[in-house]
């Protein structure tokens, strides 16, 4: 089968930097559904539009066609007083960021009595070098298509 439109695509991926180092690869199988619904990058989406299990294709994305360009608003230094004890660098928290919007904010620093959060994605500004491998390929069910997201093994549970 073809992807297209509605259809659950099941793959395997690794992501690199520009110079080629390994900053995530899937250990699971990860499954999206295919033809628009956001949940994978676009670019992606007609990379593989059309083809086959077994494809494998590398492909480069600049900053603004993956996890977007960084953005210095979305650093926040805060008082260590307002976080629960045991605060570390790396840990993370949902919160509000300056423009309003949800974030996931990544502890950056923790010195003296402040703690510095980034709220971009750990790979924003960063181009990135997919490498994918199609898996399986199969027509979408009438509730994931109405849910926008693949269900099931690889996709999402409710």
């Amino acid at each position: 089968m073809k992807i297209e439109k509605n259809t659950a695509v099941t793959l395997r991926y690794k992501i690199s930097d520009s110079l080629g180092k390994l900053l995530e690869q899937s250990d699971e199988p990860l499954a999206y559904l295919h033809g628009g619904y956001g949940n994978t990058f676009e670019k992606i989406e007609e990379a593989l539009q059309g083809q086959e299990p077994g494809y494998r294709i590398a492909l480069e994305l600049q900053p603004q066609e993956a996890y977007g360009l960084r953005d210095e608003s979305l650093l926040q230094t805060i008082p260590k007083s307002e976080f629960p004890s045991g605060v570390k660098v790396g840990g993370q928290l949902r919160g509000q960021g300056e423009d309003g919007q949800s974030h996931v904010f990544t502890v950056l620093k923790v010195k003296g009595d402040k703690v510095l959060l980034d709220g971009n994605h750990p790979f924003a500004g960063k181009i990135l070098r997919f490498n994918i491998t199609v898996t399986e390929v199969r027509p979408a069910t009438e509730e994931e298509v109405t849910h926008g997201h693949v269900h099931g093994a690889h996709g999402h549970h409710h």
